[in-house]
């Protein structure tokens, strides 16, 4: 079955999507997941420097800290149940994520499906799990390379703007598509998933997709 998941790496609600969407696949005897990683910035024009997180997300979302705290108890407490670690309090700054997505394009085209997955996946725990800078270029060479990617291709994408132009059109693409939140989830290019839905929606759908193939 294939899925397209549209998503960034600094957005938690994406890591929990990704991982009820694998948990509900685990529960369906023979269904093999097809999965395809799509670039999406939540801040496209975040400067280098990044932006202090609870400055951000007061300012995005008009949120009280009373509000976030309770947000964050909650992103903790799912990701618990999936088996991913948030360390809400390692993580400082909101920062640029277009250099991870190019990395991710080029996991793709370069190595497979299998590969961008677990660049994916090493990211999201990077910046959730571990507090790293994901748009730093050295803690993004570290994750390649750990990940699977080789260091001198993975060096020499960084120092380049090789594939920008490609993610860019990727998130036009997307926005044209009428997607202007993630985590998005399309699964076999025709059925349409929003949000980090529980394991149980998720399943229900998967089978309702796949009864109708």
């Amino acid at each position: 079955m294939r899925i397209d998941f549209i998503s960034d790496v600094v957005c938690p609600w994406c890591a929990i999507g990704l991982y009820s969407l694998e948990a509900a696949a685990a529960r369906i005897p023979g269904l093999t997941l097809d999965l395809h990683f799509h670039p999406f910035e939540l801040n496209p024009g975040m400067g280098p420097d990044g932006q202090d997180i609870e400055e951000h997300l007061a300012e995005k979302y008009g949120a009280s800290p009373a509000q976030l705290a309770g947000t964050r108890q909650a992103i903790r407490e799912r990701g618990a149940e999936l088996g991913f670690h948030f360390a809400m309090e390692a993580r400082s700054r909101i920062v640029n994520t277009r250099d991870a997505h190019r990395l991710l394009h080029w996991a793709e085209e370069a190595l497979g499906s299998a590969t961008q997955r677990t660049l994916k996946v090493a990211l999201l725990k990077a910046y959730f799990s571990e507090g790293r800078d994901v748009s730093d270029t050295a803690v993004l060479l570290d994750v390649a390379v750990a990940a699977g990617l080789p260091e001198a291709g993975a060096r020499e994408l960084l120092a380049s703007r090789r594939y920008d132009a490609e993610v860019a059109a990727a998130e036009a693409e997307v926005q044209r598509q009428g997607i202007h939140s993630v985590p998005a989830i399309v699964v076999n290019q025709r059925h349409l998933i929003q949000g980090g839905q529980s394991v149980e929606v998720f399943e229900r759908l998967l089978r309702q997709v796949q009864a109708q193939a």
